[in-house]
């Protein structure tokens, strides 16, 4: 057992993957879960990030260094959901195992589509996947500085664990 904390109540299910909505400027959002297959199409996505939008180091910049940190990411304990608007993927969330005992969240959104609902269908249909595998405690860090990522969290239910350093550190309970 790790010293993380998780709060002591589940919040409940979300819903899985596959799915689609409407998100905004009226474009079709396509959900799927994701893996080895994506990481082409994944390290383009992650190419278009401004350098100025990582958070943490992440995503690297390098396409070889996304490559990498993708084939380190992405494996077969990890569970791993994308957003495609047309034949384009536009954001992508992932559980990671953290070798104690729970998954440690990313997630990212490509610029042009963030403020339009996909980072809360994106987080949600993630943990819907991960419950539908057996995960049942997430944690994340996030800079404290990112009003708009602290507020989708606490949204979907993630409670702040640590505020002692410039990140928080939140996790929540399925």
């Amino acid at each position: 057992m790790s010293d993380r904390t998780y709060p002591d109540e589940s919040v409940g299910t979300f819903p899985s993957p596959p799915a689609a909505f409407t998100g905004g400027e009226d474009r079709e959002i396509r959900l799927r879960e994701s893996g080895r297959g994506d990481v082409d199409a994944l390290v383009e996505m992650y190419e278009g990030f401004d350098p100025a939008d990582r958070a943490q180091g992440i995503p690297p910049i390098d396409p070889e260094a996304i490559r990498d940190w993708l084939e380190t990411i992405v494996t077969e304990d990890s569970v791993s959901v994308v957003a495609a608007h047309e034949d384009r993927l536009v954001g992508h969330a992932i559980l990671v195992p953290d070798r104690q005992d729970g998954y440690e969240l990313a997630i990212f959104i490509l610029a042009e589509y963030q403020g339009a609902g996909i980072g809360t269908e994106l987080l949600s249909h993630l943990l819907g996947a991960g419950q539908a595998v057996g995960v049942d405690r997430v944690w994340l860090t996030v800079e404290r500085w990112n009003d708009a990522a602290i507020a989708l969290y606490r949204k979907i239910g993630f409670e702040t664990a640590s505020s002692e350093s410039f990140e928080l550190e939140m996790s929540i309970r399925l």
